[in-house]
């Protein structure tokens, strides 16, 4: 009985880790990353509140506990 305790706090403990958040420069970088792979050359990567965010259809990304919004934009030349 006692294993099984240990074995459920444990695999509890370990989900906590894998649920963490990302910090939004993290988060960024990452979407940043993923853009420049598909050759993309003129956007902009934004982090803004959710009260800033005025079309969902740009929200690229969520993070700071889903306070915050990454938004993009892609630029025309």
């Amino acid at each position: 009985m006692n294993r099984f305790v240990v074995a459920v706090l444990c695999c509890a403990a370990a989900s906590a880790v894998w649920a963490a958040p990302k910090s939004c420069e993290e988060l960024k970088g990452e979407i940043e990353a993923k853009i420049q792979a598909r050759a993309v050359t003129s956007y902009t990567l934004e982090i803004v509140k959710n009260d800033d965010v005025h079309d969902p259809n740009m929200v690229v990304g969520s993070c700071d506990y889903g306070r915050q919004k990454i938004i993009y934009q892609k630029n025309d030349r």
